[in-house]
């Protein structure tokens, strides 16, 4: 297996392993599958993407970008992780997150912030492993499948902070 930064030919695989978490899933709250035009945008457009492949397959991604818009918030990141089912428990989650989390770090990023369903505990569960702390929980701010649904916050801290932190504005 190999992480890598993601190109636009790694679309289709990263919209094989997304959709189906879109379609079936509470973990995303999005309520539409991604077509691969939409795909190979948010491959062109995230500050940072990288895919984990296993054997020319796309087995998992992680992204991340802006946590809100504008200058205040552009050390503050959000990320996204996904893997195929068959990656899950094996690793591929940390590895996906350490090149991130890197990349980040290297950007000049101070915060990375995760977005966790509140039908999700082994996301909270990853994250916590991960160093992420729960911030805070919202509950019912997504809907999907008729249902209200809670979205707990996890924050990573990725630079030393404070008013002489690197990059201040």
């Amino acid at each position: 297996m190999i992480v890598r930064p993601a190109e636009l030919r790694d679309a289709p695989g990263i919209a094989a392993a997304l959709n189906p978490v879109i379609r079936d899933t509470t973990i995303s709250f999005k309520p539409n599958e991604l077509s691969l035009s939409e795909v190979d945008e948010l491959i062109s457009n995230a500050a940072g993407i990288f895919v984990a492949e296993d054997q020319g397959a796309i087995i998992g991604y992680a992204s991340y970008d802006q946590f809100r818009k504008g200058a205040g918030y552009a050390r503050s990141m959000e990320h996204s992780i996904i893997l195929t089912p068959d990656a899950r428990g094996k690793g591929v989650g940390r590895i996906l997150m350490r090149a991130v989390e890197d990349h980040a770090r290297t950007a000049g990023v101070g915060s990375l912030w995760a977005g966790v369903s509140g039908e999700n505990p082994g996301g909270v569960v990853f994250h916590a492993r991960l160093g992420f702390e729960t911030v805070a929980v919202l509950p019912k701010v997504g809907f999907k499948f008729n249902r209200w649904l809670d979205l707990t916050l996890m924050r990573k801290w990725l630079q030393p902070m404070g008013d002489d932190a690197p990059g201040s504005y």
